[in-house]
């Protein structure tokens, strides 16, 4: 077939489409959902992308019931609520996370929709000093004990993010589970994905980090004061 019957061919197609106002409509569908899909490859970060894709979806979802195609229809009908899933767990990460740094919560609870979760016995070491930070852990029930130092922690609360974000990427304590415990974990993929996916998420997660330093560094100074002995004549 030569090119000029294509063009020929495409024409009266397109044509024939044009000349009723459900044609039109799904022409102009079609239209702004390839739009879509061209500007959503310049998009570098999920939420605005997944939102990209819903569009589309809608628009090919749209022609496909007005210029008829079953195939059309069932793609993007089965891609339509996924992406809209996709969209609203971004956005919900988004505000927890926000809200987790505005009210200072350094528990990291937020994380947990995205964290594996183990039961583990009393005595168990998640990680020892030296061993390499894969997984940033969140306690939900038990505690933990920091070996070297003798701290136990409760549950609620995050650990093992220092080392997670450390150059060097090296343990400075060994955890061990000093009662049955229930540990949630998120690998370093997992987390680079999530943050990736929504910048605003990496912005937050840097500042809880940052003030748990900042609270342990205060706690550590608290110590220190506490068991400095009294001046001579107090």
């Amino acid at each position: 077939m030569s090119m000029a019957l294509l063009w020929d061919t495409a024409v009266a197609t397109l044509t024939s489409s044009l000349a009723t106002p459900a044609g039109i409509v799904a022409a102009c569908s079609a239209a702004v959902a390839g739009a879509l899909v061209v500007v959503s490859s310049f998009v570098k970060t999920m939420i605005p992308l997944r939102c990209l894709a819903v569009g589309g979806n809608l628009g090919f979802l749209l022609y496909g019931a007005l210029h008829p195609s079953l195939i059309m229809m069932l793609l993007h009908g089965a891609l339509l609520p996924i992406n809209i899933w996709r969209t609203a767990e971004m956005v919900r990460l988004t505000r927890r996370v926000t809200a987790a740094a505005a009210e200072n919560d350094l528990s990291g609870v937020w994380l947990r929709p995205y964290m594996r979760s183990a039961r583990m016995k009393a005595g168990r070491v998640l990680f020892r000093k030296g061993d390499a930070a894969r997984h940033l852990y969140f306690l939900a029930s038990g505690q933990i004990e920091f070996v070297e130092i003798g701290e136990m922690m409760e549950a609620g609360r995050l650990f093992g993010e220092i080392a997670f974000f450390a150059p060097d990427k090296r343990r400075t304590l060994t955890a061990r589970c000093a009662t049955d415990c229930t540990v949630l974990r998120i690998d370093e993929t997992t987390f680079k994905q999530l943050y990736f996916q929504n910048p605003a998420f990496g912005f937050q997660v840097v500042n809880l980090v940052t003030s748990r330093l900042i609270a342990d560094r205060h706690r550590l100074e608290s110590m220190m004061a506490s068991s400095r002995p009294a001046p001579l004549g107090s």
